[in-house]
C-alpha cells in the first residue's frame, strides 16, 4: 500500500506577511552649485549690488539669482553692455508649497563669446513682474506662454492673452495643484460634443 503523500511533506510553516516598511522620506534634490567668478559677475554685483543675491555655476552652466525688481534690469544690462542680445526663453517652475510659489527663468545668449546665463527670480502667486518686451521683442510671446501655464501676469505687457491654450480654458495647466484629469473636461464636452477619454 502507498504511504499517504502529505505524510511526506514537511509541515508548512505559514508565517504571518510582514508588515510593509514604511516608505522612506526623500530628501530634497541638492544643486551642487560652485561660485561663478570672472569679470562679467563682478560687473552684475557692481551694478546691481544687493539685488543681485547669487552668481554661481551648475555643471558648467552659468546663472544670476536676483530679486523680481532687478531680472528685467539684469536682462537690459546683459544685452546693451555684454552682447547676450538673444532671449532664448523665459519659462517658470512651481512650488505650491512656497510663500515665493514660482521661480521665473530668464535664458539669454550671446552669439559674441557663445555663452549662456540664466537669470532666476523667486515670485510669490499673484505677483505681476516687469515685462522684458521693452528689451526683448520676443518676450511678448514667451510671456504669454508663462501667462498661458502658470498664470503669472507681467506687468505692463501690451497683449495680456492666452497663446496655446483656447480663449475661454479655465485654469493653467503647468500649476501643480491643477489636475491633469479634469483640465480640459468641460472644454472638450462643449466644444467637440464628446466625453473626455481620460
Amino acid at each position: 500500500m502507498g504511504e499517504d503523500a502529505s505524510a511526506s511533506r514537511p509541515p508548512d510553516d505559514k508565517k504571518p506577511p510582514a508588515p510593509p516598511k514604511p516608505p522612506v522620506a526623500k530628501k530634497p534634490a541638492f544643486m551642487e552649485a560652485e561660485p561663478w567668478e570672472g569679470d562679467l559677475p563682478a560687473a552684475l554685483r557692481e551694478r546691481f549690488g544687493e539685488e543681485v543675491l547669487q552668481c554661481a555655476s551648475y555643471r558648467g552652466q552659468d546663472f544670476v539669482v536676483a530679486t523680481p525688481g532687478a531680472a528685467v534690469p539684469v536682462l537690459e544690462f546683459l544685452k546693451v553692455e555684454h552682447d547676450y542680445d538673444y532671449l532664448v526663453d523665459i519659462t517658470a517652475v512651481d512650488y505650491p508649497e512656497r510663500a515665493e510659489r514660482f521661480d521665473l527663468f530668464y535664458i539669454v545668449y550671446s552669439f559674441a563669446s557663445n555663452h549662456r546665463i540664466r537669470i532666476k527670480t523667486a515670485i510669490a502667486d499673484g505677483f505681476a513682474p516687469g515685462t522684458a518686451c521693452g528689451v526683448h521683442k520676443t518676450a511678448n510671446w514667451l510671456e504669454r506662454e508663462v501667462f498661458d501655464m502658470f498664470g503669472i501676469r507681467f506687468d505692463g505687457h501690451p497683449d495680456p492673452r492666452r497663446i496655446l491654450m483656447p480663449d475661454e480654458w479655465e485654469g493653467h495647466p503647468l500649476r501643480k495643484d491643477y489636475s491633469i484629469l479634469r483640465q480640459d473636461e468641460r472644454w472638450v464636452k462643449e466644444n467637440l460634443g464628446i466625453d473626455s477619454a481620460q
